[in-house]
């Protein structure tokens, strides 16, 4: 029996972006697809949407008029079609008119810190929910410590990550080495070190992509 090929999957992404949210659902379906030919690993790295942002956050509509120019009315249809896309993939989206996008810095601190203790890929998801589903300021320390409780991490041990200011100096360094790797935008995802994945493909075209992949690394 042919034993299952290691493969190194970085995920460079935000946590209130929403295509990274589908993305990994829809690598989550690919990897289920190549079920015993890949034993894949995931690791995520930092970027921030909107790093300048104060801890109340901005209003939505306002954020995507101000960088992208959107109207309202486009605004609520981009919307739509993010909340249908997370739908066909079981996922919970709920965007409100009131709702806000937020600073995850802290975020991706205590995301750093997870991955020390083997507990990334479930708090990022975690995460995902507490923002994407339940609509929460994932910029609070009382949200991201629930986040990191319930996925059985110690709250003591979280709060104590999100003061430590190694993890802060860690994003600042993680987030720099992708720009310079040309990250510009999310989700991107990075096979073997070397090969680049943008955006929020569907699983067909992520499974094709990985087995050219793992076709040039037999080779």
């Amino acid at each position: 029996m042919t034993q299952p090929v290691p493969l190194t999957i970085d995920i460079v992404s935000d946590i209130v972006c929403p295509w990274c949210h589908i993305g990994f659902a829809q690598m989550t379906r690919a990897l289920g697809q190549l079920d015993g030919k890949v034993e894949a690993g995931v690791r995520w790295h930092p970027f921030q949407l909107a790093p300048g942002l104060p801890p109340e956050g901005q209003l939505m509509t306002d954020y995507v008029r101000d960088r992208y120019g959107a109207t309202p009315e486009q605004s609520r249809g981009n919307r739509a079609r993010i909340q249908d896309a997370g739908t066909a993939l079981g996922l919970d989206i709920n965007f409100r008119e009131d709702g806000r996008i937020y600073n995850t810095l802290k975020g991706h601190q205590l995301l750093i810190w997870a991955g020390e203790q083997g507990k990334q890929t479930a708090l990022k998801l975690a995460l995902f929910n507490a923002y994407f589903r339940d609509g929460l300021n994932v910029s609070d320390d009382a949200v991201l410590l629930d986040a990191a409780e319930s996925v059985g991490l110690d709250r003591a041990d979280a709060e104590a990550a999100l003061r430590d200011p190694r993890y802060a100096a860690q994003v600042k360094a993680e987030t720099d080495y992708w720009l310079d790797q040309n990250v510009t935008g999310v989700p991107a995802f990075i096979i073997n070190g070397k090969y680049m994945i943008p955006g929020a493909q569907d699983a067909d075209t992520l499974v094709r992509y990985i087995e050219r992949v793992l076709e040039k690394e037999a080779a």
